[in-house]
């Protein structure tokens, strides 16, 4: 029964509840609550106790987070995400935009294109990590196999302390790109022609009609696709695992794959928890500041 708002209600008289609705926001509230906001709010409680998953977790305050700040390996960790980010964001919106804008038009096979730029994004990590270790593999790959006809020698891609982190940043570019293409894609069909139309009656080449007039009408796209990108590449792990599982010496390692060496192979739970808030507010400050820097001007 639904409330009834006539004269009578405004009377006094007791209006009758709606229980369907919340019936309704209870399919959804009470999942969430279980399986969203409860684990954060126990991990939390967990980051400032010592905890092997077996027995009362011990509180020890903010020990784990001291513990981290003179962890060496943190530190790797995340010097290694902040040279992921720098390849990966980049590498992924320039392509994206490129792609976008070579779609972005009327020609044979156009829809086929599309398809094959976003379809990687649809693939699992997984399978998208064994495709690129056989594609890099140092005397097998593809990859390297392709550069020796140009008489480049054998790069190992996932075997050196050197190449690692790259090998893994062009497995994310390629698996990331779909959805900036397919963001850019959207905003790029929603300029108006006669902007274009008009910059070339006005004799803008191509270069000019990007720069003053494409970029600037996807300026809010652009920073969405970066701030998407950013949280995605430090929050980087499933590549990193199948790919090379932080190898060599630590050199391709990243902030989550950390956290689950100690939460899962140390079984250090309390010491984890608290390496994942430290990550979630290193994320937050990374976003905060890139927002700050490419904000849309109004």
């Amino acid at each position: 029964m639904t409330a009834d708002t006539g004269n009578g209600a405004l009377g006094g008289e007791r209006v009758p509840v709606d229980w369907i609705g919340y019936l309704f926001v209870a399919c959804f509230a009470i999942p969430f609550l279980l399986f969203n906001i409860g684990p954060v709010l126990f991990g939390t409680y967990v980051a400032f106790t010592e905890w092997s998953i077996i027995g009362t977790p011990r509180w020890v305050g903010l020990e784990n987070f001291r513990e981290g700040l003179s962890d060496e390996w943190v530190w790797v960790a995340f010097r290694n995400v902040f040279f992921y980010a720098l390849i990966i964001v980049p590498g992924v919106t320039v392509l994206g935009l490129a792609f976008a804008l070579f779609v972005n038009r009327s020609y044979p096979l156009a829809g086929l294109a599309r398809t094959l730029f976003f379809a990687p994004h649809v693939v699992s990590a997984t399978v998208i990590g064994l495709v690129w270790v056989w594609m890099l593999d140092t005397q097998f790959g593809l990859i390297n196999n392709l550069l020796g006809t140009v008489g480049i020698r054998n790069i190992p891609w996932l075997t050196s302390t050197d190449w690692a982190l790259v090998g893994v940043s062009i497995a994310s570019i390629w698996w990331d790109l779909g959805l900036a293409f397919v963001l850019l894609l959207a905003a790029l069909q929603d300029i108006p022609r006669d902007l274009t139309e008009a910059a070339t009656v006005d004799g803008a080449g191509p270069a000019n009609r990007l720069r003053f007039v494409i970029l600037p009408h996807l300026r809010p796209v652009l920073s969405m696709v970066v701030t998407l990108q950013l949280i995605s590449t430090l929050r980087i792990f499933s590549q990193v695992y199948v790919m090379t599982n932080g190898g060599p010496a630590g050199a391709s390692s990243s902030p989550i794959h950390y956290i689950y060496s100690v939460a899962i192979v140390r079984n250090l739970y309390g010491y984890a928890s608290a390496l994942a808030i430290s990550l979630f507010l290193v994320i937050l400050v990374a976003t905060l500041v890139q927002r700050f820097l490419i904000r849309e001007k109004i």
